[in-house]
């Protein structure tokens, strides 16, 4: 609604005082509210309606057609790949899915996402044409309510990301060592899901990404399947429920990047067990990590994905821990102090939030409800962590993506019939 009219409040209200916000609402939000109400609406400053799916835009140059898309809001700042009739043809060449058929309503602008308009920010992103069934696969993860794509705008600059697993990530080259996150297809295949967001949820930087710095690019990682059969780690998708042969994308989101933890040196004067070690690094990286206001506040509605290099995971698997075992330590041992929570929650909610009112309301457990110098877990549930095997082979990192508003959302990807020989068609 281009022409809505907007009364804002100056400044953030959350910073002053009560007599303060009664002025500055008496004085210039009412005033703003009037206005709005009484004057005439302006011109709408974008075109309404929607067109044919198939209709050229712009007939130009790539300069012109990089310009004419920028001004209108339909890149991410950067170049795009101008998505021509002839290219979208050929991406949807790797889908059976009609062009035209609804993949999904995405949250907040809930526009129809389609094999088409998919295709389109693929190749604008730079995606080959072969990823369109994982894309369409990402989109149908992203709708799922569980996901709740919706909160994507808020301040708290959460960004997507998309973890890949089954046979696609070798046919389709999709990196899971070294580097992962900036080799390979990944770079591409996260910027493409950036667009969708952009151009079809309708997130915008500034405008309904409200993000208070802004955002990175979302991004793709594979988990090291060889890695984890190797140690009789079971992975992602099988320990979902999927069957090993099945290929699974799965939607997540984080607040963070980085601040990778490196276990104790089993040489040094440590006299604790390496991995011992291992897992209390993990748990003061994850403290480090999380905001726990916003963890215990949110209950079950948060997702943990800690990421383990391959040869640090067998140092645990040798010491008979199993993915789970690691997630169930790192949330028994991740605990936070109930005065110090409460103190937080108070800051941040109000006088009447504490740990006490959620363990009333359902939020957190009953168990949580302890004296005030007691300590209880980060998080409502050990099933909220997952840990994924990937990275450097020869490096002992650990890093831990948290973010609250979200649950992980899976989808199986559905190949086209044909797909061996598109796969070889595409490598010609």
């Amino acid at each position: 609604m281009p022409d809505i009219g907007i009364a804002e409040y100056p400044s953030s209200m959350k910073l002053h005082a009560e007599a303060e916000i009664r002025e500055n609402v008496g004085k210039v939000v009412l005033d703003r509210i009037i206005a709005g109400l009484t004057k005439p609406a302006g011109s709408p400053s974008v075109a309404t309606g929607v067109g044919k799916p198939e209709k050229i835009v712009l007939k130009g140059t790539f300069d012109e057609v990089n310009s004419f898309f920028f001004e209108r809001g339909w890149t991410d700042g950067l170049a795009i790949a101008p998505p021509t009739v002839e290219k979208v043809e050929e991406y949807l060449r790797y889908t059976d899915r009609s062009p035209d058929e609804g993949i999904a309503i995405l949250a907040q602008a809930n526009l129809r996402a389609t094999p088409r308009n998919i295709a389109v920010n693929a190749i604008m992103a730079g995606c080959r044409a072969e990823f369109m069934p994982l894309l369409i696969a990402a989109v149908e993860a992203i709708e799922d309510p569980e996901f709740s794509l919706i909160n994507l705008g808020s301040t708290g600059c959460k960004t997507p990301w998309l973890l890949v697993n089954g046979p696609i990530v070798k046919q389709l080259g999709i990196e899971y060592g070294i580097g992962l996150r900036s080799r390979g297809p990944n770079p591409a295949i996260g910027r493409a899901l950036g667009l969708i967001l952009n151009n079809i949820a309708g997130f915008r930087a500034g405008e309904t990404l409200m993000g208070t710095w802004g955002y990175y690019l979302p991004f793709v990682l594979a988990e090291d399947e060889d890695a984890c059969d190797a140690i009789g780690w079971e992975p992602y998708h099988v320990e979902h429920g999927f069957s090993r042969g099945a290929s699974t994308v799965t939607a997540r989101a984080t607040v963070y990047w980085g601040g990778q933890g490196t276990p104790g040196d089993p040489l040094g004067p440590s006299a604790e067990s390496l991995p011992e070690s291992i897992l209390k690094v993990a748990c003061r990286h994850q403290q480090r990590n999380t905001l726990t206001e916003l963890s215990l506040h949110q209950g079950r509605r948060n997702q943990v994905a800690v990421l383990i290099t391959p040869p640090t995971a067998k140092v645990l698997a040798n010491a008979g821990y199993s993915k789970r075992d690691v997630a169930e330590y790192l949330w028994q041992n991740t605990r936070a102090n109930v005065a110090e929570e409460n103190w937080l929650m108070a800051a941040h909610y109000g006088r009447y939030h504490t740990i006490h009112d959620m363990v009333e309301d359902g939020t957190l457990p009953k168990w949580f409800d302890v004296g005030p110098q007691e300590t209880i877990p980060m998080f409502a549930s050990a099933h909220l962590l997952d840990v994924v095997v990937c990275g450097d082979a020869y490096r002992d990192k650990i890093m831990s993506l948290w973010s609250n508003y979200f649950k992980p959302a899976t989808r199986e990807i559905r190949l086209p019939v044909g797909w061996s020989e598109l796969l070889k068609e595409a490598k010609r």
